[in-house]
């Protein structure tokens, strides 16, 4: 996103505001649609055995081949899509965006198995109440969230490096805090995060392929800082089976 910022097309001054608006709705629009995607699979996943069975093995209850491929493919398409912006066509993106939403619905599927459905469908709705008004409140603001969003990136690069201690420790303590720093720090990058798009929106030529591919991959933004933030607050708010 910080290319994106940096390779806008300007549009005129006058336009800005409803080219802003204009962006910010085709990039919710596709967040609200992979989010579907995903939601729907990992549904369909959890409810036959059968599909469950591919990917995790009860009889020696670990995660199969196919279970650790859907895990870490997510991870190594969003880089692709980062790392290939430039030369990557916008219907590319959209292609490689549905396949990711898929992919993610297959391994999100796993909670359905530690948690109960309703209290996953509890945490979403309370997740999609505290991302919609960190949302507004990002867009909203006058307040320059540039600073506040870059120690929320340092936020999130020491969680990632918590969390890899953690898996040598296995304190469910440590967890819990982690988690606690999660859900602080997801919830302040979808303002910073809607600010951000706002300020490209305003500023980008809708018409042209640069729009096209800062759409998706603005969507993909807001896509992580939700499935990131629900994952986080499942943690306390999810009823283990």
């Amino acid at each position: 996103m910080n290319y994106i910022d940096n390779r806008v097309d300007y549009a005129g001054g006058g336009e800005s505001i409803h080219v802003a608006k204009t962006f910010l709705s085709g990039v919710f629009m596709w967040m609200g649609l992979a989010l579907s995607i995903t939601a729907l699979i990992a549904w369909l996943f959890a409810s036959n055995p059968s599909a469950m069975s591919m990917m995790y093995d009860a009889q020696n209850g670990g995660i199969t081949i196919l279970g650790w491929i859907v895990t870490l493919a997510p991870l190594g398409l969003v880089l692709l899509m980062s790392m290939r912006f430039q030369k990557m066509s916008a219907s590319s993106l959209v292609l490689i965006f549905a396949v990711y939403s898929i992919l993610m619905g297959m391994s999100l599927s796993f909670i359905f198995m530690l948690y109960t459905t309703a209290s996953i469908a509890k945490t979403f709705v309370i997740t999609a109440a505290m991302f919609g008004f960190m949302g507004v409140l990002g867009y909203t603001t006058k307040t320059d969230l540039s600073k506040f969003g870059s120690i929320m990136i340092m936020g999130l690069i020491g969680i990632i490096i918590a969390s890899i201690v953690n898996m040598f420790m296995q304190s469910e303590t440590f967890d819990y805090i982690i988690s606690f720093i999660g859900v602080i720090v997801f919830t302040g990058l979808t303002a910073y995060d809607v600010q951000k798009l706002k300020r490209i929106g305003s500023s980008i030529s809708m018409n042209s392929e640069t729009a096209r591919k800062a759409t998706i991959m603005g969507a993909l933004t807001l896509y992580l800082d939700f499935i990131n933030l629900f994952l986080f607050l499942l943690r306390f708010f999810g009823d283990r089976k």
